[in-house]
């Protein structure tokens, strides 16, 4: 459960912290207080995509039992901080995380229904819901869907790269043809790694040798003045090696100078500059030697991968076969399942809608391509008309009765946190009772996070909190007693509340 949230520069809110408390939590107040703007900041921190407005949001959990993730360190007390800056940092437990993982993490323990959004009712959540029916007595029920999504992962995958062998072996013989030219292109100059820069050091020493030539030749008289010059320092009684040394240095360092000359003039100067030109083409085409050497190999692998096309083709049909029969034979099973469930879903789901004032449900299974859940499609109608053609509040009674269905065989013990965004909206007075009723008994299996403008539902909350404003400032109060009075009271008459309404507030909280 959430255990508190702390706010920073809510839009119109200043610092807010909020400790809550466990079971059904109501949110009331006038239009436009703040409520939304509030709950986007919860949801937000969750990972759902809506805008959150705050600076800075921390809220502090208890972490269900069977929540673990191998990728970050979650302790029994979590908490989540998001932080808005420049961009938007996500952390648990001060450890950075990502959205999209914050979202993998909470989706199975935080969920969201909102007044506007139709979409949850699809074929997705109805299957999401008979499974869970199921596994709920049968847990053998869910490693059958995960072994099922496992092996339609692989069929996939395996469906898609054989129409990629397919489509090269329509090509291979380009393939080839191209890979050879390629390969015999570079082995044909067959470059070795840094013979260019070599090779290119060498040209600048050919452009000298003639400049070499010339120095030596004028500078080989030197050695004539050696033993005048040591005759002039033993006169001087001065120590001559440093001379002699200089003497013998310059002796071999112009031994050397010829001796390499020699080598140069040995050299095929066009052989030089026809080499360089070659490598500098593999440069050019293919940015470096190592690079070209790289582009080689790789057109060699290619080549090899090439004579074992259709073998691979072979194995990847018998493959897409076998796994094809596993998952005709498995979803011929788990639709059989599903439809002898969905009678016993019914026992629980059409007591629940004739609660709230609605006709009973029917399932219609249809059978459709093979997706990741079998080939099950589901549709429900309630006293014969489709979902598309209930008005809001059926539908937002629906999806409760729904909800309420799932929850029939749990335990009682946390499942996580429910957040509803104006549940009771457009229902008679009657309709309103029954959703406060149930919302209560759904609160002994989750803590409720509610936004209500109805006095039934505020009447039931085990905590009740009022998003007020005054003068563009926006503020929660935790209601006692009298608080909890006043606040139905102006839910049912207004900011004028009458003794009518007080009474009746006071008779609703008894």
């Amino acid at each position: 459960m959430i255990e508190s949230i702390v706010l920073k520069d809510l839009i119109d809110f200043g610092d807010e912290k909020i400790d809550f408390q466990s079971g059904l939590v109501v949110f009331t107040g006038p239009s436009g207080a703040g409520k939304s703007v509030l709950m986007s900041s919860i949801l937000g921190s969750f990972g759902f995509n809506v805008q959150n407005y705050a600076s800075m949001c921390e809220i502090s959990l208890s972490k269900p039992r069977d929540m673990d993730n191998d990728s970050f360190l979650l302790d029994d007390d979590l908490y989540i901080k998001t932080i808005k800056k420049e961009k938007v940092r996500f952390l648990i437990n001060d450890q950075n995380i990502s959205k999209k993982s914050l979202e993998e993490i909470f989706s199975p323990y935080i969920k969201y229904l909102s007044v506007r959004d139709k979409g949850v009712l699809d074929s997705q959540m109805l299957l999401n819901l008979v499974d869970d029916f199921i596994a709920s007595k049968d847990e053998s029920h869910r490693r059958k869907l995960d072994d099922f999504s496992f092996v339609f992962d692989e069929l996939k995958c395996a469906r898609k790269e054989l129409n990629e062998t397919i489509a090269k072996e329509t090509k291979i013989n380009d393939l080839i043809e191209f890979a050879k030219f390629e390969i015999q292109k570079i082995d044909s100059i067959n470059p070795k790694i840094n013979e260019y820069e070599e090779l290119l050091e060498i040209k600048q020493k050919l452009s000298r040798i003639d400049k070499i030539k010339e120095s030596i030749g004028s500078i080989e008289n030197i050695f004539d003045y050696e033993n005048k010059v040591a005759e002039f320092y033993r006169l001087l009684e001065l120590d001559a090696s440093v001379v002699f040394d200089a003497f013998n240095t310059i002796r071999v360092d112009m031994d050397d100078a010829v001796s390499k000359n020699i080598e140069l003039e040995d050299m095929d100067i066009e052989a030089v500059l026809n080499r360089i030109e070659s490598l500098s083409s593999l440069k050019n085409r293919y940015g470096s030697i190592e690079e070209a050497l790289a582009f080689r190999d790789k057109k060699r692998e290619e080549l090899d991968s090439f004579n074992h096309i259709a073998e691979d083709k072979s194995k990847l049909e018998n493959f897409i076969k076998e796994h094809s029969l596993l998952l005709d034979r498995l979803s011929r099973e788990m639709s059989s399942i599903r439809a002898k469930e969905l009678d016993n879903i019914l026992k629980t789901l059409n007591p629940l809608l004739k609660e709230l004032k609605l006709g009973e449900a029917l399932f219609e299974i249809i059978q459709t391509s093979m997706h990741s859940r079998g080939v099950d499609e589901i549709d429900i109608k309630i006293s014969g008309s489709k979902t598309s053609t209930l008005s809001g509040g059926e539908f937002n009674r629906l999806r409760l009765a729904l909800l309420v269905s799932s929850t029939a065989n749990a335990q009682n013990s946390s499942k996580g946190v429910l957040i509803f965004d104006e549940i009771d909206a457009n229902v008679s007075g009657d309709e309103s009772i029954a959703i406060a009723n149930m919302l209560l008994d759904l609160s002994k299996n989750y803590q409720i996070f509610a936004i209500s403008h109805q006095p039934h539902l505020a009447s039931k909350a085990n905590q009740h909190i009022l998003i007020t404003k005054c003068k563009d400032k926006s503020k929660t109060v935790v209601l006692d007693k009298n608080g909890r009075v006043e606040e139905i009271a102006r839910i049912i008459s207004g900011e004028q509340k009458t003794k009518e309404a007080i009474d009746f507030a006071i008779k609703l909280l008894s």
